[in-house]
């Protein structure tokens, strides 16, 4: 097997020199030949610009094919391609460039900022790295790497502190493309229609590797707007998405059986989906949602079958070369029991970038990455999520999770969309409380009335917040760390303690 991605990459669509790769609705649709040939002058100018193999090419630019043929260029000289989300502040960035230490960062015109590295504009005006590409012959010389060496950095969240580099190398995301390619039955006829961002696992490794492995199209838009989504679904046949997509397309009367009668599969990840979107998924389209299941530094990890049950509240079986276990107090849980998700497999990634210690601390005396994910496994071998184990609240000495909570509020008839988070509370530790978006009246003597039956006393929310929307990050999941700083005061002055 090739030990470096681009060639993995590349392989489906060679001899296909007039195979379709990516339509731009704003462009002329490019061949894969067309994009080749673009990684290959910008890996000529990557040369040019001095950056060698194992270098580090921090990257903050808008979602575009020049920014994918950047992507491939890294790749095809051996360097490793560290995206960053262009909507990053300038003291965002400068920790980036500061801690990847990156011999070139390159902007596009609209997010140029001051940072203490060298630096290229990507866009077509003098002086650019896209005018220097342009200028050079390209090559098709790929730098030979090992399985282990890095292909990719990406910036964890750092909801818990400062963001760490989780190293991606070439042997485990082609371990992953390779899996999710064969199980989600990826075919040369497959059309994708792809809206997620560039900067994440999500859009740049799951969604468009599986296309290139299968040679198919991609159509390639700037960003998720519901319209314009419905414009190009029936050219579909596949399209990846997150939960807030999917509730967004509901909410509109064009989102029908016929709007979606090309389409072969729907796949969501990057948050968890309610049963209620589910369901209403079904019986608005005709179709059911495969949720699956990852992580930065595992891509991805479970998914429900192509063809078999896709059950809401679950998101499937670990994929091909992956071993999982639930674990508690170094034991591993029984069927059923909460435990901590633990896993391995050669798509691991291969440590935090500069930091020997929370490496780690990542992973179990045997091996195994600690996800920091809850969860439990059925009788059949499916997982089901509960939260994030820092998500846990500690309420009256209690330890409740979310999501239990969550999952009842979602089936009440005036919550739109809820989460759950325990703020500081004088007497209790945390408090349960609910943030709420609602469709219609709200009344918390009919919710009390509505959990009686549902969850224990100890377990209900001491205070429901109306909200207009909730907090989230570029992939839709809520930033449940957000709203527990803005409302860290809500029950400071508070006098009657449950």
């Amino acid at each position: 097997m090739e030990s470096n991605l681009f060639e993995v990459l590349r392989k489906p669509s060679d001899g296909k020199t007039e195979k379709i790769f990516l339509r731009d609705p704003d462009g002329e649709p490019l061949t894969y030949s067309e994009v080749f040939k673009m990684s290959g002058r910008y890996s000529a100018a990557l040369h040019e610009c001095g950056v060698k193999e194992g270098d580090r090419v921090l990257v903050k630019v808008e979602k575009s094919i020049d920014a994918l043929a950047l992507y491939l260029a890294c790749l095809q000289s051996g360097a490793i391609y560290v995206p960053s989300n262009p909507r990053n502040t300038v003291e965002e960035t400068e920790y980036l460039s500061q801690d990847a230490e990156p011999s070139l960062v390159v902007f596009s015109h609209g997010c140029v900022q001051n940072v203490n590295s060298r630096s290229e504009t990507l866009g077509k005006i003098n002086g650019s790295l896209t005018s220097l590409a342009e200028s050079l012959p390209g090559t098709d010389q790929v730098t030979q790497r090992s399985g282990s060496d890095l292909a990719a950095m990406l910036y964890t969240s750092g909801t818990t502190g400062k963001p760490k580099g989780a190293m991606l190398s070439h042997r485990g995301l082609i371990a992953n493309a390779i899996a999710l390619h064969d199980i989600w039955g990826f075919e040369p006829e497959d059309v994708l229609l792809h809206c997620l961002p560039v900067f994440h696992v999500h859009g740049l490794f799951v969604a468009l590797h599986c296309s290139m492995l299968s040679a198919s199209e991609v159509i390639f838009l700037n960003k998720f707007e519901p319209d314009i989504i419905l414009d190009h679904l029936p050219e579909a046949t596949v399209m990846m998405g997150v939960p807030t997509h999917y509730i967004r397309l509901l909410g509109t009367s064009r989102f029908d059986y016929d709007m979606c009668a090309h389409m072969r599969l729907f796949t969501s990840g990057s948050a968890p989906m309610s049963t209620l979107v589910h369901e209403k998924f079904q019986r608005q389209t005709g179709h059911r949602i495969l949720e699956r299941y990852g992580m930065t530094e595992a891509g991805i990890i479970t998914s429900n079958p192509l063809k078999g049950e896709r059950i809401p509240g679950t998101v499937g079986f670990p994929l091909p070369g992956v071993k999982l276990r639930v674990a508690q107090d170094d034991r591993e849980c029984g069927i059923g029991e909460l435990g901590v998700v633990e896993i391995q497999g050669d798509h691991l990634f291969s440590g935090y970038w500069k930091q020997p210690e929370k490496t780690a601390a990542a992973f179990s005396q045997d091996g195994f990455l600690i996800t920091g994910d809850i969860g439990s496994i059925d009788e059949n071998g499916r997982l089901s999520l509960q939260g994030r184990s820092n998500d846990m609240m500690i309420s009256g000495g209690e330890n409740i999770y979310p999501k239990e909570i969550e999952l009842c509020l979602e089936e009440f008839d005036s919550i739109g969309e809820c989460v759950v988070v325990g703020l500081p509370h004088p007497d209790l530790g945390e408090a349960v409380t609910a943030f709420l978006i609602l469709n219609g009246e709200f009344s918390e003597a009919a919710m009390d009335q509505y959990l009686q039956s549902r969850v224990a006393n100890f377990k209900k929310p001491k205070k429901y917040v109306i909200v207009d929307a909730l907090p989230r990050n570029a992939m839709g999941k809520i930033q449940r760390s957000k709203l527990r700083e803005e409302y860290s005061s809500l029950f400071s002055d508070a006098e009657d303690h449950d």
